[in-house]
Protein backbone atom coordinates (compact mmCIF):
# COMPACT_ATOMS: atom_id res chain seq x y z
CA UNK A 1 0.00 0.00 0.00
CA UNK A 2 2.68 2.54 1.20
CA UNK A 3 4.77 1.87 -2.25
CA UNK A 4 1.69 2.63 -4.33
CA UNK A 5 1.20 5.70 -2.05
CA UNK A 6 4.90 6.74 -3.25
CA UNK A 7 4.67 5.82 -6.78
CA UNK A 8 1.46 7.84 -7.56
CA UNK A 9 2.87 10.62 -6.00
CA UNK A 10 5.78 10.36 -8.12
CA UNK A 11 4.13 9.87 -10.98
CA UNK A 12 2.34 12.92 -9.62
CA UNK A 13 5.04 15.11 -9.37
CA UNK A 14 6.34 14.09 -13.19
CA UNK A 15 3.37 15.22 -14.64
CA UNK A 16 3.15 18.51 -13.22
CA UNK A 17 6.85 18.63 -13.79
CA UNK A 18 6.58 17.93 -17.54
CA UNK A 19 3.41 20.26 -17.93
CA UNK A 20 4.83 22.90 -16.47
CA UNK A 21 8.34 23.29 -18.03
CA UNK A 22 6.95 21.89 -21.61
CA UNK A 23 4.74 25.85 -20.61
CA UNK A 24 7.85 27.57 -19.94
CA UNK A 25 9.79 26.54 -22.93
CA UNK A 26 6.66 27.40 -25.07
CA UNK A 27 6.05 30.77 -23.25
CA UNK A 28 9.34 32.10 -23.57
CA UNK A 29 9.06 30.82 -27.24
CA UNK A 30 7.33 34.35 -27.37
CA UNK A 31 8.35 37.05 -24.68
CA UNK A 32 11.13 38.34 -23.44
CA UNK A 33 12.67 37.02 -20.31
CA UNK A 34 12.41 38.90 -17.18
CA UNK A 35 14.67 37.17 -15.00
CA UNK A 36 16.26 34.56 -14.92
CA UNK A 37 17.52 32.04 -11.75
CA UNK A 38 21.04 33.48 -11.80
CA UNK A 39 20.17 36.95 -11.50
CA UNK A 40 17.86 36.22 -8.75
CA UNK A 41 21.13 34.76 -7.05
CA UNK A 42 23.16 37.10 -7.80
CA UNK A 43 20.50 40.07 -5.91
CA UNK A 44 20.87 37.70 -2.79
CA UNK A 45 24.82 37.32 -2.90
CA UNK A 46 24.75 41.21 -3.61
CA UNK A 47 22.48 41.77 -0.29
CA UNK A 48 23.82 39.71 1.90
CA UNK A 49 27.35 40.73 1.62
CA UNK A 50 25.46 44.16 2.01
CA UNK A 51 26.16 45.60 -1.54
CA UNK A 52 24.02 47.81 -3.47
CA UNK A 53 21.85 45.79 -5.82
CA UNK A 54 23.09 45.51 -8.99
CA UNK A 55 20.98 44.26 -12.14
CA UNK A 56 21.70 46.17 -15.37
CA UNK A 57 19.67 44.41 -18.00
CA UNK A 58 17.66 45.98 -21.14
CA UNK A 59 16.31 43.38 -23.29
CA UNK A 60 16.42 43.54 -27.33
CA UNK A 61 15.38 41.81 -30.14
CA UNK A 62 18.04 40.01 -32.30
CA UNK A 63 17.48 42.66 -35.47
CA UNK A 64 18.94 45.28 -32.77
CA UNK A 65 22.58 42.90 -31.52
CA UNK A 66 25.12 43.50 -33.72
CA UNK A 67 26.03 40.32 -36.10
CA UNK A 68 29.23 41.20 -35.30
CA UNK A 69 28.66 39.85 -31.58
CA UNK A 70 26.29 36.90 -32.87
CA UNK A 71 29.51 35.62 -34.70
CA UNK A 72 32.18 36.26 -31.74
CA UNK A 73 30.41 33.57 -29.35
CA UNK A 74 29.34 31.64 -32.08
CA UNK A 75 33.48 31.48 -32.47
CA UNK A 76 34.28 31.67 -28.91
CA UNK A 77 31.72 29.47 -27.17
CA UNK A 78 30.12 27.05 -29.63
CA UNK A 79 31.59 26.53 -33.46
CA UNK A 80 29.16 24.37 -34.33
CA UNK A 81 25.99 26.22 -33.21
CA UNK A 82 24.51 26.30 -35.97
CA UNK A 83 24.42 22.81 -36.93
CA UNK A 84 24.35 20.33 -33.81
CA UNK A 85 21.23 19.91 -32.17
CA UNK A 86 21.83 21.53 -29.20
CA UNK A 87 25.29 18.91 -27.96
CA UNK A 88 28.42 18.99 -29.67
CA UNK A 89 29.76 15.79 -29.11
CA UNK A 90 33.22 16.11 -31.08
CA UNK A 91 33.71 19.00 -28.41
CA UNK A 92 32.49 17.28 -25.16
CA UNK A 93 35.09 14.15 -26.54
CA UNK A 94 37.84 16.27 -26.84
CA UNK A 95 37.52 18.30 -23.65
CA UNK A 96 37.28 14.64 -21.51
CA UNK A 97 40.74 13.95 -22.89
CA UNK A 98 42.25 17.29 -22.29
CA UNK A 99 41.04 17.72 -18.99
CA UNK A 100 42.79 15.04 -18.04
CA UNK A 101 46.32 16.52 -18.23
CA UNK A 102 45.33 20.19 -18.77
CA UNK A 103 44.93 22.51 -14.91
CA UNK A 104 43.26 24.89 -16.88
CA UNK A 105 40.14 23.07 -17.59
CA UNK A 106 38.07 23.08 -20.74
CA UNK A 107 34.18 23.33 -21.08
CA UNK A 108 31.90 21.80 -23.94
CA UNK A 109 28.28 23.48 -23.22
CA UNK A 110 27.46 24.31 -26.71
CA UNK A 111 24.98 28.14 -26.48
CA UNK A 112 22.03 25.95 -26.35
CA UNK A 113 23.25 24.37 -23.10
CA UNK A 114 24.17 28.14 -21.69
CA UNK A 115 20.80 29.31 -22.57
CA UNK A 116 18.75 25.98 -20.95
CA UNK A 117 20.80 26.21 -17.57
CA UNK A 118 20.76 30.33 -17.02
CA UNK A 119 17.35 30.53 -18.23
CA UNK A 120 15.57 27.38 -16.29
CA UNK A 121 18.05 26.07 -13.75
CA UNK A 122 20.56 27.00 -10.69
CA UNK A 123 24.22 27.16 -10.84
CA UNK A 124 26.56 24.18 -9.21
CA UNK A 125 27.62 21.11 -10.41
CA UNK A 126 25.55 18.23 -9.62
CA UNK A 127 23.69 14.95 -11.53
CA UNK A 128 20.43 16.13 -10.72
CA UNK A 129 21.31 20.18 -12.39
CA UNK A 130 23.27 18.54 -15.28
CA UNK A 131 20.70 15.99 -16.51
CA UNK A 132 17.84 18.95 -16.08
CA UNK A 133 19.90 21.32 -18.38
CA UNK A 134 20.09 18.16 -20.75
CA UNK A 135 16.21 17.74 -20.36
CA UNK A 136 15.90 21.78 -21.38
CA UNK A 137 18.19 22.12 -23.58
CA UNK A 138 16.34 18.79 -25.78
CA UNK A 139 13.08 21.22 -25.56
CA UNK A 140 13.96 24.44 -26.62
CA UNK A 141 16.02 22.56 -29.64
CA UNK A 142 13.24 21.19 -30.21
CA UNK A 143 10.20 23.73 -30.11
CA UNK A 144 13.05 27.35 -30.69
CA UNK A 145 14.31 28.20 -33.62
CA UNK A 146 18.31 28.58 -33.13
CA UNK A 147 17.72 32.35 -33.81
CA UNK A 148 15.88 32.47 -30.59
CA UNK A 149 17.85 30.80 -28.75
CA UNK A 150 20.58 33.21 -29.95
CA UNK A 151 18.18 35.63 -28.89
CA UNK A 152 17.66 34.67 -25.44
CA UNK A 153 21.16 33.52 -24.53
CA UNK A 154 22.72 36.96 -25.69
CA UNK A 155 19.92 39.01 -23.69
CA UNK A 156 20.19 36.70 -20.40
CA UNK A 157 23.71 35.56 -20.28
CA UNK A 158 25.91 37.04 -17.56
CA UNK A 159 28.51 40.03 -19.00
CA UNK A 160 29.94 41.93 -15.91
CA UNK A 161 28.95 41.93 -12.34
CA UNK A 162 25.02 42.78 -12.57
CA UNK A 163 25.15 42.93 -16.29
CA UNK A 164 23.03 40.79 -18.15
CA UNK A 165 22.72 40.62 -21.81
CA UNK A 166 24.55 42.02 -25.09
CA UNK A 167 22.70 46.07 -24.70
CA UNK A 168 23.86 46.44 -21.04
CA UNK A 169 26.95 44.88 -21.73
CA UNK A 170 27.37 47.26 -24.78
CA UNK A 171 26.44 50.78 -22.82
CA UNK A 172 28.52 49.84 -19.98
CA UNK A 173 31.82 48.55 -21.37
CA UNK A 174 31.35 50.93 -24.93
CA UNK A 175 28.93 53.67 -24.27
CA UNK A 176 26.71 52.24 -27.52
CA UNK A 177 23.99 49.96 -28.65
CA UNK A 178 24.18 46.35 -29.26
CA UNK A 179 23.79 46.64 -32.57
CA UNK A 180 26.58 49.30 -32.79
CA UNK A 181 29.78 46.94 -31.80
CA UNK A 182 32.76 46.31 -34.00
CA UNK A 183 34.23 43.29 -34.56
CA UNK A 184 36.77 44.09 -32.09
CA UNK A 185 34.43 45.38 -29.76
CA UNK A 186 32.51 42.21 -30.05
CA UNK A 187 35.18 39.87 -29.56
CA UNK A 188 36.36 41.99 -26.36
CA UNK A 189 32.86 41.06 -25.05
CA UNK A 190 32.82 36.97 -26.25
CA UNK A 191 36.70 37.03 -24.83
CA UNK A 192 35.04 37.90 -20.97
CA UNK A 193 32.13 35.35 -21.23
CA UNK A 194 34.34 32.04 -19.33
CA UNK A 195 34.38 34.69 -15.95
CA UNK A 196 32.77 37.83 -16.77
CA UNK A 197 32.74 38.92 -12.98
CA UNK A 198 36.77 38.82 -13.36
CA UNK A 199 37.56 39.54 -16.56
CA UNK A 200 37.11 43.13 -18.44
CA UNK A 201 36.67 44.12 -22.04
CA UNK A 202 37.86 47.01 -21.64
CA UNK A 203 40.72 46.69 -19.42
CA UNK A 204 41.66 43.04 -20.31
CA UNK A 205 44.30 40.64 -18.37
CA UNK A 206 46.73 38.96 -20.78
CA UNK A 207 44.61 35.40 -21.16
CA UNK A 208 41.22 38.07 -22.25
CA UNK A 209 43.78 39.68 -24.98
CA UNK A 210 44.97 36.20 -26.21
CA UNK A 211 41.05 35.35 -25.89
CA UNK A 212 40.14 38.95 -27.58
CA UNK A 213 42.73 37.87 -30.23
CA UNK A 214 41.49 34.52 -30.95
CA UNK A 215 38.28 35.09 -31.37
CA UNK A 216 39.08 38.00 -34.22
CA UNK A 217 41.13 35.41 -36.10
CA UNK A 218 38.21 32.79 -35.97
CA UNK A 219 35.76 35.46 -37.64
CA UNK A 220 37.63 36.08 -40.27
CA UNK A 221 38.37 32.21 -41.01
CA UNK A 222 34.47 31.90 -40.71
CA UNK A 223 34.52 34.65 -43.50
CA UNK A 224 33.34 37.83 -41.92
CA UNK A 225 29.83 38.26 -40.47
CA UNK A 226 28.57 38.02 -44.20
CA UNK A 227 29.12 34.31 -44.13
CA UNK A 228 27.48 33.90 -40.78
CA UNK A 229 24.56 35.57 -42.06
CA UNK A 230 24.60 33.46 -44.75
CA UNK A 231 24.89 30.59 -43.02
CA UNK A 232 22.65 31.49 -40.55
CA UNK A 233 19.75 31.87 -43.26
CA UNK A 234 20.49 28.02 -44.81
CA UNK A 235 20.04 27.07 -40.81
CA UNK A 236 16.80 28.49 -41.12
CA UNK A 237 16.14 27.17 -44.81
CA UNK A 238 17.18 24.01 -43.16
Amino acid sequence: MANWVIWKLIKRISIYFLAISLLLVMVFKWIPVPITPLMISRCIEQKAEGESLKLNKDWESLDNISNSLQLAVVCTEDQNFLIHNGFDFTAIKKALAENKWKKRKRGASTISQQTAKNLFLWQGRSWLRKGLEVYFTFLIEIFWSKERIMEVYLNIIEMGDGVYGAEAASQTYFHKSADELSNKQAAAIAAILPNPRKFSATNPSHYTQKRQRFAMRQMRFWGGVLKYEKAQSMSVND
